[in-house]
């Protein structure tokens, strides 16, 4: 006697589970301009290599003789698959069964990604669209409510998560409640744009609420949300989205119990760029590009900004050094002269914590004046979120390489350095406890106002303390490892990446502050 019978209805039910939504319900999706779920996982991961957990699982309906009558599969789809031969853990809802809702089967599903991710050491990768809970199914009597008492909190494992593994999630869809909470709970994330929208509560609940009548888009739309920092970057559609989280992962090892990865790269390392020796212009005034700065540097084609229009007086990027990933820190200084405001601490807080969370050395360019000034600025809490900045560089475990370009004025300066850190200056550095201009008209305001010709007068006393600001001295007194020809610094930091090489091997584990949202 076999279980062939048995068998035979597994494998029947396994296929109703991969219908989803039906052929309605598909279409209904396609017609919206977007994949389904199962499509998004084909499109992320390597031909053939997704292995899914709970192939069977889902919410059915039976009748009194125990015929099964209705098969809901689960709406959250979870299992293991490979990018570029690597493991990985994705999910994500399935948004053709009850708009991503999720129903019983599909919430312990979801549940579930962060446990198989962080049992496993694999990155996480969340594919996401849908709501959060429903009042539909409410009211009923009878049977156990809520979780037990000695339920573990369902937040723990997200917030645990985010310290040992990667995760890195796209908003595909509209994307509201605990999905949303799962979208910020991430080292990255990525929207599309035109189809994504992330939202606190939807436009009924707004307005029901508050009385205010808006669409999704202009609630939490691409334009909202790229500029408050909930996501890092945007994405054309749902293959760039998901091309941009197979690069992201591609710096960063598979757990925080892994050393960094390192590439095979063709760059040069003795290579020298002409354009450095005079990209800073002699006006301290006048501003620069520092992203060109960025490609001339690392390796070519290697540069990965994160979140640019948040904060945007602040460069966050991930790029490659003979190729050795690495964190990249520098100032913008075509946005507030680079000065550190309350957005720009905050994804550098963030950025930092990333990095060191995963090991990953960090190379800080400097052209900070310091601290936004200003009523605005005060508002907004920047000393607080500054000083957030400044003791996550403090207590830095991560190998650091600080070049000192332009600028480098007030507390907002201690952010970019961390301890052991190896400081080079370029011959067009200038720092202090103030900028020239701010420094002179608070210390010599009196005398100023006395002179005969008051703008002469301030001018005298700004070329002169200008001069005695020069970087020889402080190369000269050790404040600096070296001085630098601009044109040097890519050989430099190649030489630096491979002494730090034996201190990559061993720096695995966890870190006394991970990685939060």
């Amino acid at each position: 006697m076999s279980w062939e019978n048995e068998v035979q209805e597994l494998q029947r039910r396994r296929y109703l589970a991969r219908q989803q939504g039906g052929e309605a319900g598909i279409a209904k999706q396609h017609a919206r301009g977007r994949m389904t779920i199962r499509e998004r996982i084909d499109v992320l991961l390597d031909d053939g290599s997704f292995r899914e957990h709970g192939r069977a699982t889902a919410s059915p309906v039976y009748d009194d003789n125990d015929e099964l009558l209705e098969y809901a599969p689960a709406n959250y789809v979870v299992g293991f698959g490979s990018i570029d031969g690597r493991r990985v853990t994705v999910g994500g809802e399935d948004f053709t069964l009850k708009g991503g809702s999720p129903n019983a089967a599909g919430l312990r599903k979801s549940v579930y990604a962060e446990h198989l991710a962080v049992q496993y050491r694999t990155p996480l990768v969340r594919m996401l669209e849908g709501g959060g809970g429903s009042v539909k199914g409410g009211g009923k009597k009878g049977g156990t409510v809520g979780e037990p008492v000695y339920t573990e909190p369902r937040f723990k494992i997200i917030a645990d998560a985010m310290g040992v593994v990667p995760i890195a999630s796209a908003a595909l869809g509209a994307v509201a409640g605990f999905p949303a909470g799962r979208l910020v709970a991430s080292h990255f994330s990525v929207m599309t744009e035109h189809t994504a929208q992330v939202l606190i509560g939807g436009p009924a609940l707004v307005e029901r609420a508050l009385g205010v009548k808006m669409t999704k888009e202009e609630l939490g739309g691409a334009s909202v949300h790229l500029r408050s920092g909930i996501v890092d970057n945007l994405a054309a559609d749902e293959h760039d989205a998901l091309t941009q989280i197979r690069r992201y992962l591609s710096y960063l090892p598979s757990s925080i119990w892994q050393r960094t990865p390192r590439h095979a790269t063709k760059d040069p390392v003795d290579r020298q760029e002409q354009a450095l020796l005079s990209i800073v212009p002699r006006d301290s005034n006048t501003g620069f590009d520092m992203r060109a700065v960025l490609k001339m540097i690392f390796d070519l084609d290697s540069v990965f900004e994160i979140g640019s229009l948040y904060g945007p007086s602040q460069i966050c990027a991930l790029a490659m050094l003979n190729g050795q990933p690495v964190g990249v820190l520098a100032n913008d200084c075509l946005h507030y002269a680079g000065a550190m405001t309350a957005e720009a601490a905050q994804k550098y807080r963030r950025f930092v914590e990333m990095c060191d969370t995963f090991h990953l050395p960090i190379v800080n360019l400097i052209d900070q004046p310091g601290f936004m000034i200003g009523p605005e600025s005060e508002a907004a809490g920047t000393i607080r979120y500054g000083m957030a900045a400044v003791a996550a560089a403090a207590q830095s475990t991560v190998p650091w390489a600080v070049i000192q370009v332009h600028k480098g004025f007030g507390v907002a300066t201690a952010a970019h350095y961390a301890p052991g850190a190896y400081i080079l200056a370029w011959p067009s550095v200038e720092s202090g406890p103030l900028p020239v201009e701010g420094g002179v008209a608070v210390a010599f305001h009196r005398e100023i106002a006395a002179a005969p010709d008051p703008e002469a007068k301030r001018r005298e006393l700004e070329d002169r303390l200008r001069e005695a600001r020069s970087p020889f001295p402080r190369a000269e007194s050790f404040a600096v490892h070296e001085l630098i020809d601009p044109r040097e610094t890519r050989p430099v930091l190649c030489e630096w990446v491979e002494w730090i090489q034996p201190q990559l091997d061993t720096l695995v584990g966890p870190t006394h502050f991970p990685a939060r949202p």
